[in-house]
């Protein structure tokens, strides 16, 4: 078997609702993870792409956080829905989308630098 093109790594992390940090997954379900997977299945890309259930990243003020690697992408805010566009237009275009992308100087400050993820009008890839 060869190995793997893209690691997905989807924070799982919980915390109790409320916490000034925020939660990855709030309702505990691991849909996120979930969605990957079967989108991957659809795309023909399950023995190619690898989507792994993460624990706490430490971005948790973008969250919910995906990092893709070797390219070391991270993507906050990351709902169900931008799905199906991360694996159309990233994992096979090799677009970095840029509403989902953290900035580097986002990551790893704990909320000292404010971001938020933007949304693409067009998200029907």
């Amino acid at each position: 078997m060869p190995a793997f093109t893209h690691h997905i790594f989807v924070c799982g992390n919980r915390r109790e609702p409320g916490h000034p940090r925020g939660c990855c997954d709030d309702d505990g379900g691991g849909r996120l993870r979930a969605e990957f997977k079967a989108a991957l299945e659809r795309h023909g890309l399950a023995g190619e792409v690898r989507a792994n259930a993460a624990g706490c990243l430490d971005q948790c003020e973008l969250g919910p956080v995906v990092v893709i690697y070797p390219q070391g992408i991270w993507y906050g805010g990351v709902q169900v829905e931008d799905v199906q566009r991360i694996v159309t237009r990233t994992l096979l275009g090799g677009e970095v989308l840029e509403d989902l992308r953290i900035p580097a100087e986002a990551l790893n400050t704990k909320g000292a630098h404010p971001w938020r993820p933007g949304r693409a009008e067009d998200q029907t890839d």
